[in-house]
């Protein structure tokens, strides 16, 4: 792989947006493939404020088996989680790592990502917007440990329809940022497919994709790159940081 278009100097910021497809080869599934999350569940019944507002013990039901799957310790990071870490602590300039995955794999691996959809391992309470960890199952009948209440208690995660978390973080660096590196996404959740425009156009980065096949938005990126991540993260990362 060729990444000798890599031009921008040791001081310049550095954006990453990730998606399921970084965390596909550690065993969890994406959401948008033929065989995905979506496939299988009606986002508009498990993953709307509406579905749970119908239906809690179903939703419930979804991501208490979502959060299992997660922590069975066959699901570790991979490599591409783990070069990414390794950039984070050694790029000069500073980076951002802005995740689309509610999982933790990033910070496993040593990172201390955004995750701009929320956590799975942590629990919010609907009536006082409390946030604590959570690793076991939850359901209708939670007490909140903060205001004592029952019935409010739900997966700190977006739902559709739902605004992102930590937008006035990210726009900013999006702005000042010399790289803008996106790794396994659709490129069809916004306002997260418009990322690159943002930092290409109205910023004033260098945009790269690396994904396992063209996102929607591919045309959109200065040069892009197919192929799984755990061989093309590794291989830009080391290229990125050979230029220091």
């Amino acid at each position: 792989m060729d990444f000798s278009f890599l031009d921008i100097g040791p001081d310049d910021p550095i954006v990453i947006l990730t998606g399921a497809g970084i965390s596909r080869e550690s065993g969890l599934d994406t959401f948008r493939d033929p065989d995905g999350i979506w496939a299988r569940h009606d986002l508009e019944e498990v993953a709307t404020p509406e579905g749970f507002a119908r239906d809690p013990k179903l939703v419930h039901a979804f991501y208490n088996a979502r959060r299992r799957g997660l922590l069975d310790p066959v699901i570790q990071p991979n490599a591409a989680h783990r070069a990414l870490a390794r950039l984070e602590r050694e790029w000069p300039g500073g980076t951002m790592l802005v995740t689309q995955n509610i999982d933790d794999l990033h910070g496993r691996a040593g990172s201390r990502p955004v995750h701009m959809h929320g956590e799975l391992l942590k629990a919010r309470c609907g009536r006082c917007e409390v946030v604590t960890p959570c690793e076991g199952d939850l359901s209708p009948e939670d007490r909140c440990a903060a205001c004592g209440q029952t019935g409010g208690m739900r997966p700190d995660v977006v739902w559709f329809g739902e605004m992102p978390m930590h937008l006035d973080r990210i726009y900013p660096a999006l702005g000042e940022c010399g790289l803008f590196l996106s790794i396994g996404t659709s490129g069809t959740v916004y306002p997260a497919a418009g990322f690159v425009q943002e930092a290409s156009v109205a910023g004033r980065a260098l945009a790269v994709e690396l994904n396992l096949e063209p996102s929607v938005g591919a045309t959109l990126f200065d040069h892009a790159f197919t192929g799984p991540a755990t061989a093309l993260v590794p291989a830009f990362v080391d290229a990125l940081l050979a230029r220091r």
